[in-house]
């Protein structure tokens, strides 16, 4: 069996269990605390950070960058990275633009602060990085709307790995109840696109202690 070391509510897991559930591949969640520093753990992965993909034959990718192109390559059957040079070039820079710029900006100031700090008991949220989160979030829509009023996915014709990246993060957020969708209904009306994918079903019904999602969380069409 495969396996995915994870948190419930870290974005790149959630892209990396995305990334194999639409290449229809089996795995099994295992949490993983990562500030715990376990020595099995640190074996797989120096780093101890998640996610970590274990496959059958022992072979460990760290990382979910390093996984989802590892996916690629071993599992090219459903491509999410694009056919043409020009297309690969664009989900790999919007993956990183949600995965780098998007993160700095909004996740770790609104997840980071109000998710892993309680999850690793670090102390309570620091207002003025909620705030900083909240207004980059308002900008960050705004562009993601942008793209999805100009392409059917964000990076072209197809879905890719930009869409589960963003939508990954966006995710989380939402679970939160962080997300003010009026923001940009065409934002909204992809989100509710990827959402609905079978491959995405699964987020749906992750939970997580003293936390209760809003209750559009888990509508499709909400």
């Amino acid at each position: 069996m495969r396996f995915v070391f994870h948190l419930p509510l870290s974005p790149y897991c959630r892209k990396v269990r995305l990334v194999l559930a639409e290449k229809r591949l089996p795995f099994e969640l295992r949490l993983e605390k990562t500030w715990e520093h376990r020595a099995e753990y640190l074996e797989l992965n120096p780093a101890a950070t998640v996610p970590t993909l274990l496959e059958d034959n022992g072979l460990a990718v760290p990382g979910s960058a390093v996984i989802c192109e590892y996916l690629e390559e071993a599992y090219p059957d459903t491509p999410l990275i694009g056919q043409t040079l020009a297309e690969r070039v664009e989900v790999r820079r919007l993956t990183a633009w949600f995965d780098e710029k998007f993160a700095l900006d909004v996740t770790r100031n609104l997840n980071g602060e109000k998710y892993l700090k309680r999850l690793s008991g670090r102390g309570q949220p620091d207002a003025q990085a909620l705030r900083a989160g909240y207004l980059n979030l308002r900008e960050h829509i705004a562009y993601l709307g942008w793209l999805a009023e100009t392409r059917k996915w964000l990076a072209g014709a197809s879905i890719s790995l930009a869409d589960f990246a963003a939508a990954s993060h966006l995710s989380v957020l939402d679970f939160q109840g962080d997300v003010d969708w009026s923001i940009s209904p065409p934002a909204r009306e992809w989100y509710a696109r990827v959402k609905s994918r079978p491959s995405f079903r699964p987020l749906l019904a992750d939970r997580v202690p003293g936390m209760t999602p809003p209750e559009h969380y888990a509508d499709l069409d909400f």
